[in-house]
């Protein structure tokens, strides 16, 4: 499937969702900004994908992420931080949400299991309590040690700045 095809408006998502559920498929669901796609993006989505049948990503709009990260974040658009995760064998669609959290989107979906970092406590997760409630799983997966964003993007800075 070509990855804009992966790229869904709320409304595909939700009717993709009950598609595959109706087939019997496990939907599994995270989110995050995915500003800079590094090696502990790729392995915690595949992951997160081996938890389940399908893995539908929900990604921060641009302002979303300039909300969260500041100003100067992100450093990739929306789109194109979704069509470089819909080129990953791991990720089935990706949908994009305005709000600061994922609840809305997450309430909209309702996955089978939703999937966290380790380090968010479950009780602590956007959507755990919805996703419970609807027979659902929540689960967290470890990191890739090292590996962020913001150290990629200091390291870029160290380089050609010569500043940290």
């Amino acid at each position: 499937m070509s990855s804009k095809v992966k790229l869904l408006a709320p409304c595909n998502a939700e009717r993709l969702v009950r598609e595959w559920k109706q087939q019997g498929k496990k939907v599994v669901f995270t989110n995050g900004c995915f500003d800079i796609l590094h090696a502990g993006h790729v392995q915690y989505l595949e992951k997160a994908k081996a938890t389940g049948d399908v893995l539908i990503v929900g990604v921060n709009s641009d302002a979303s992420v300039k909300r969260l990260k500041g100003e100067n974040r992100p450093i990739a658009s929306e789109t194109d931080r979704c069509t470089v995760l819909a080129g990953l064998e791991a990720v089935d669609a990706t949908v994009i949400f305005d709000e600061d959290t994922p609840a809305r989107i997450i309430a909209r979906l309702l996955p089978d299991i939703l999937i966290k970092g380790a380090d968010w406590p479950i009780d602590k997760i956007v959507g755990a309590k919805t996703v419970l409630e609807h027979g659902g799983e929540v689960k967290t997966i470890e990191f890739l040690e090292g590996r962020s964003t913001t150290s990629i993007i200091e390291r870029i800075i160290e380089i050609y700045c010569g500043k940290k």
